[in-house]
């Protein structure tokens, strides 16, 4: 042990002294060189951020080609003979294509139009057959057709092997109306469907007459319905005033109706007709304007009947007195009965 404390003390004398430190002083660590962040720049940052934009991303992928093929297009068509060249060749393939025989019209069928009808839609096609379908506008042609008075539908149809096909529905005449211009064939909703020269070409329908009556076509045909027991006496219907119907009977008669609800008015003097036989009387009018208060206007021969009776002189259809003595007649100086207008 002592030759070990011997050792120590020799080794200790040997080594030089360790430096002096003074209290609470720590060594500094040596300085590291700065280290560069992992993340984009600020500006690489900027530009991604752009990129995700879907509007700068849709002008950027979209519109700056777009932009760069309508600069060349508009620089190569700058020249006029370039032009030119376009516009007669892209007019020369379209011709081409229409006038293969795919799309070729030679024939025109019509089915359900009268000879007239049938005259009048051949004049009407736009073009001369054969013809392109491309020069055939079927809306326009159907629009045309439909405008005439004796057709209520058309339809229009390419079929295969070049055929313009056309299914018509004309109007059916139901009634004839008489008017200050002439005579008229109406359907039942009152459509003027042709002129006619005379009754004599449709006897087969019943007559209207007056201004105003078309538009109250389905009303005059209901009158007419419920006309059964006296149709085989009636001669047409009447428009008065634009506003009220008169039936018009053989032998001068004629029935007035309302203006308002004239279909009971007229079941009202058939019913009365039906009980006391008036109609077959010497009535000249029935007038139901106020259904309430029917009046009726006798005939000539009924009203000389009453004033004989009445010891009063007779009168003659222009309502003159006729003197007994003298034989001849002379202006009434009493008003006979009134005649009432529509």
């Amino acid at each position: 042990m002592s030759g070990l404390k011997h050792l120590t003390a020799a080794f200790s004398a040997s080594a030089p002294p360790a430096p002096a430190r003074r209290v609470g002083a720590r060594p500094q660590p040596a300085a590291r060189a700065a280290r560069r962040e992992p993340g984009p720049s600020r500006l690489a940052y900027r530009l991604n951020r752009l990129w995700l934009t879907p509007l700068y991303r849709r002008l950027v992928g979209v519109g700056l080609p777009l932009l760069l093929v309508a600069a060349i297009a508009g620089l190569w068509l700058s020249d006029e003979t370039r032009r030119a060249n376009l516009t007669g060749g892209v007019a020369a393939l379209v011709d081409n294509i229409q006038s293969r025989e795919a799309f070729m019209v030679r024939t025109m069928e019509i089915e359900g139009a009268s000879p007239a009808v049938d005259k009048a839609l051949r004049a009407m096609l736009p073009v001369t057959l054969p013809a392109s379908s491309f020069d055939i506008e079927l809306r326009d042609l159907r629009e045309a057709v439909e405008r005439l008075d004796a057709i209520e539908k058309v339809e229009f149809r390419i079929r295969p092997g070049g055929i313009l096909s056309a299914v018509v529905v004309e109007r059916k005449p139901a009634i004839l109306w008489r008017h200050a211009r002439g005579l008229d064939l109406l359907d039942a909703q009152g459509h003027r469907v042709a002129s006619v020269t005379s009754r004599d070409v449709r006897r087969d329908l019943p007559l209207i007459a007056g201004e105003g009556a078309a538009p109250h076509t389905a009303e005059a045909l209901a009158l007419i319905d419920a006309a059964g027991p006296i149709l085989p006496r009636l001669r047409g219907l009447v428009r008065v005033g634009e506003r009220r119907w008169d039936l018009v009977l053989d032998r001068g008669q004629r029935i007035m109706l309302p203006t308002e609800r004239p279909l009971p008015a007229l079941r009202q003097a058939l019913a009365m007709d039906a009980r006391d036989g008036l109609l077959a009387r010497d009535v000249t009018v029935v007038d139901l304007r106020d259904p309430s208060r029917p009046v009726l206007r006798m005939g000539l021969t009924a009203q000389n009947t009453l004033r004989r009776a009445a010891g009063l002189p007779e009168i003659d259809a222009e309502g003159n007195l006729i003197d007994p003595e003298e034989g001849g007649a002379k202006p009434a100086v009493t008003a006979s009965a009134g005649r009432r207008d529509g």
